[in-house]
């Protein structure tokens, strides 16, 4: 009998995804939580130590690598999963519901890959499926989507091409083994760091980042939610598989982290402050990358686990009010908490829960991270990490509920008589993320106990509930609260565009096109008016004509010699001989010599 653990999780969602136009419209969006909350019971029963490899051409391809940090991963992405898809009951499309399983499908891929062959086949299956999340929006009549998603494919493009020039760098410089581990990149050259940037395309890494607040905010209302968690996330993973202890992940983290609030504070649509919110905690995971200590690692663990948690609330709380009032952006929002109280109350908790206030899931975890940059006596990624925790307070914590559910509206353009709570499905979906905020930031030791490394926690115990972490935080988050409110004039709501990195590939890539239009399209309009319409008719015209005319040559000086003529006998004669050669009648004494000739061509050559 088959071992049901050597089917890799991502089959489970991939292979169910593929049934989805077959079964009855009212059991599919059943099916569809199901199918994750199967494989979330496969990472949990699955063995550590479990292998499963299939031998394909001349490679080994290890499709299922069990241990302690792809089982973290798994678990977090499939909870993830089985939740969203209970928020996004409400989607009718199947073809939404396909593309959202293929693509946590690859992402577990990625995870429990064991070779970089197989990671690469997930890689790639990510950015085409999850591409669709953002192009159905265009369906729902958003005409931003699809240039979104033509952007975001091109992107993930160019970094899959990345990707794979330096696995076939790694293929040769070792002998053929692509084996995913850091032994792998042990020793740095051109291949290992092509394969960083192309992981590094995808955690959106400073100045490579653009495309994930370009993209995420025009995807649809449950597609936000399911993209939030996963491409970033799983790059986050392969940083820490493959990666640690690569420093220059250090200095890159710390951009990321100060980069995300920046254009966070400068946003006003809702959705983008999360996506550049997303950039900003991925910092952290990137810095502790980069630290590459057991601490660390748990730490980038932890706080993938929970910032996917509380993440894809805000999304969904975002999503909420996206869906019933048809708005994004802040200078049209306030105010929903008389209209919409459980969403705000959820979209609250989130934002708690992102800003690491004591009591939810964000100060458990984003405290190890910390933790590891204080071990390693790290002064400055310490000091940048602890900004950026004040910073994540100012746009996540207060901004975002404060303008969407508080803030006073002078001139509301919403009918408030159409305005209420979401779909049941919606609040149930949040009402569990909001949950597991705060139950982890009560209880963080399920949390603790699926970290890769557990020694770390019996060799130097570490307790996050100390009197010392709780008054700095406290004091931490009043601090920001503070300068939000003193602020809070300079931090009005505006109608601005702020200026990311993409304006340059925005700019460049359609000047380029019209370049190389300009230039090889008119170098093929020249050859064109050169060689097809002059050159080529006339070699057709002279090897149509030419043997007949090279004929009447050879003959006439014959002919002159024999008699005198004048022009019309001349002209006369000039049409016999050529009549004669374009029928084919031809003195037998000619056609011997010819014969001849050729024959001694053929003879000496």
């Amino acid at each position: 009998m088959m071992n049901l653990h050597n089917l890799p999780p991502s089959a489970i969602l991939i292979f169910g995804a593929l049934l989805l136009p077959l079964m009855p419209k009212q059991l599919r969006n059943l099916w569809c939580v199901v199918l994750p909350a199967a494989a979330f019971v496969w990472v949990w029963q699955v063995p550590l130590g479990h292998e499963f490899a299939i031998s394909f051409l001349d490679f080994q391809l290890e499709l299922v690598r069990v241990d302690r940090l792809s089982k973290a991963f798994g678990y977090i992405f499939t909870l993830n999963a089985t939740i969203g898809l209970i928020y996004a009951f409400y989607v009718k499309r199947w073809a939404h519901h396909a593309a959202a399983l293929i693509y946590i499908g690859s992402s577990l891929g990625v995870v429990f890959a064991g070779d970089l062959i197989t990671l690469y086949f997930y890689w790639e299956a990510m950015a085409v499926f999850s591409t669709f999340l953002i192009l159905f929006r265009g369906l729902e009549g958003s005409k931003k989507a699809y240039g979104a998603a033509l952007r975001y494919v091109l992107v993930h493009v160019a970094g899959g091409l990345l990707l794979v020039m330096g696995l076939c760098i790694c293929y040769q410089k070792n002998g053929g083994d692509l084996t995913f581990s850091a032994e792998l990149f042990k020793d740095p050259h051109l291949g290992s760091w092509l394969v960083l940037v192309g992981f590094l395309v995808n955690a959106a890494a400073w100045p490579l980042s653009a495309w994930l607040p370009d993209a995420y905010p025009e995807a649809t209302v449950t597609g936000g939610v399911i993209l939030s968690a996963y491409t970033s996330k799983t790059a986050v993973y392969t940083l820490l598989r493959g990666f640690p202890g690569y420093e220059i992940l250090i200095p890159l983290g710390c951009i990321m982290a100060m980069y995300g609030i920046i254009y966070a504070l400068l946003e006003n649509d809702m959705r983008r402050i999360l996506a550049y919110s997303i950039v900003n905690q991925v910092g952290f995971m990137v810095v502790a990358a980069g630290i590459g200590s057991e601490w660390a690692i748990n730490g980038a663990v932890a706080h993938a686990f929970c910032h996917i948690i509380y993440k894809a609330l805000l999304w969904m709380s975002a999503g909420a009010v996206l869906y019933m009032t048809g708005k994004s952006r802040c200078t049209d929002l306030g105010g929903l908490y008389r209209y919409m109280p459980w969403t705000m109350v959820f979209g609250t908790i989130g934002a708690l829960a992102i800003s690491a206030v004591p009591g939810t899931s964000g100060f458990t975890s984003k405290s190890l991270t910390i933790h590891a940059a204080e071990q390693a006596h790290l002064f400055w990624p310490w000091l940048v990490l602890e900004v950026a925790s004040a910073g994540v307070f100012l746009h996540a914590g207060i901004k975002f509920p404060y303008f969407v559910f508080f803030a006073k509206v002078k001139d509301w353009t919403l009918e408030k008589a159409d305005i209420g709570e979401p779909p049941w499905c919606m609040r149930i979906g949040m009402a569990l993320m909001a949950f597991l905020c705060i139950f982890l930031g009560v209880y963080p030791e399920p949390m603790y106990a699926i970290l890769p490394y557990q020694d770390v926690f019996q060799t130097d115990p570490y307790q996050v509930f100390t009197a010392g972490h709780l008054v700095s935080q406290f004091q931490l988050l009043m601090f920001s609260g503070l300068v939000f409110f003193l602020m809070l004039p300079m931090l009005r709501r505006t109608n601005t565009i702020a200026i990311d990195t993409d304006w340059l590939y925005r700019r460049i890539v359609p000047m380029f096109y019209r370049f190389t239009d300009w230039s090889l399209n008119g170098i093929n309009r020249w050859t064109a008016a050169l060689v097809v319409d002059r050159l080529i008719p006339r070699l057709n015209h002279f090897f149509a004509r030419g043997p007949y005319r090279v004929w009447v040559r050879v003959n006439m000086p014959f002919a002159r010699l024999n008699r005198s003529m004048g022009e019309v006998e001349e002209f006369s004669a000039r049409r016999f001989f050529y009549r004669q050669a374009m029928l084919g009648i031809l003195p037998i004494g000619v056609t011997a010599f010819l014969a001849v000739v050729g024959l001694l061509i053929l003879f000496f050559a």
